[in-house]
């Protein structure tokens, strides 16, 4: 894709700071980090997110994102680790390319989960009905 900044980083047309890299997959720190280490995972075979990326691809992102999330605990010596993908506009993905990010957390560094709402009678059911169905 000639206009996909991860496929350009790949390519080595833009520099990046890779922390990993193999035959299939790279990481990579982001440039505007949540915390030091934030660090992005991206296959090197193109697609647009989790709906059309390749079983192969997706499965050795995952193994990529284990490896360097052990690695960058230790390394930053994080209390946690958030993984986080963001799938079509409406849930912040800006670059369509699958990636996945590896966000170190500390106790006390300031950010929150998601809000949670409560499902109203019969809604839980509902929604798990239409899932199934759709699968």
């Amino acid at each position: 894709m000639n206009d996909c900044v991860f496929c350009k980083i790949v390519a080595a047309e833009i520099p990046s700071e890779k922390v990993y890299e193999d035959a299939d997959t790279l990481a990579f720190l982001d440039i505007k980090p949540n915390s030091p280490g934030h660090t992005l995972v991206i296959p090197k075979k193109h697609s647009e997110n989790l709906y059309d990326i390749d079983d192969h691809s997706l499965a050795t992102v995952m193994r990529t994102v284990q490896r360097v999330a052990i690695a960058l605990k230790k390394a930053v010596q994080a209390e946690g680790i958030n993984i986080a993908m963001n799938n079509e506009r409406a849930a912040g993905q800006i670059i369509f390319h699958p990636h996945l990010h590896i966000i170190p957390r500390f106790a006390e560094d300031g950010y929150r989960h998601w809000p949670k709402k409560d499902y109203k009678e019969g809604e839980a059911a509902a929604v798990a009905q239409k899932i199934r169905a759709a699968l």
